[in-house]
């Protein structure tokens, strides 16, 4: 059977949410100057950045993707660094004891302008066919020079012999405007216990 297209990928609309339009930073900062209350709301919710907030100069993005973490309690986390090469990542094979709870961190910086509506979009496949899809709103942030991070709620991996496996897991991280800020394949295999 052909392996499903990117269009697996795209996230799916919800219901009756409108992304706002597009503003840069200073156009935000700006409207309502007049009202004190509302712009030390801003100030604080910025944490007094502003557009001089950009860690990667030579980098034209908004949001920089820095690091996948597959956090299971009572277990060392089990990263992937998305900062380098990820076509190396196809390589990498996180291994997960069947039916084991566990969450999805990602981290990643914003500089420039703040990015509404981010979004984490995965899709895992087994032999070629879609098995899951799970869209997750990541939500609304301003630039900073701090690491922000997002961690999905707790999960369960699927359990049984018939689970058991290699699955292909296909991950995209995108916004309001349908920037696609980075996309990356990974594997997840499914045992009988941790090793």
């Amino acid at each position: 059977m052909a392996q499903q297209g990117d269009d697996d990928l795209h996230p799916e609309d919800t219901p009756g949410y409108k992304p706002p339009a597009e503003k840069s930073l200073n156009e935000i900062l700006s409207t309502d100057a007049d009202d004190e209350s509302l712009v030390k709301y801003k100030q604080a919710l910025l944490g007094g950045a502003g557009d001089s907030v950009i860690i990667f100069p030579e980098n034209p993005k908004k949001v920089i993707v820095q690091k996948l973490a597959l956090l299971v309690e009572g277990r060392p986390d089990n990263e992937l660094d998305l900062s380098g090469d990820i076509e190396n990542l196809k390589k990498k094979t996180f291994i997960m004891k069947e039916g084991t709870q566990y969450k999805i961190k990602i981290y990643f910086f914003v500089q420039r302008e703040i990015v509404t509506g981010l979004k984490y979009v995965q899709s895992s496949y087994r032999k070629g066919i879609r098995v899951d899809k799970t869209n997750f709103m990541v939500g609304s942030y301003g630039p900073k020079k701090e690491l922000q991070s997002y961690t999905t709620p707790l999960e369960d991996a699927p359990s049984g012999m018939i689970a058991r496996g290699s699955y292909n897991v296909k991950s995209l991280f995108t916004d309001d405007d349908k920037n696609e800020h980075l996309k990356w394949e990974w594997t997840l295999e499914i045992k009988k216990d941790w090793e």
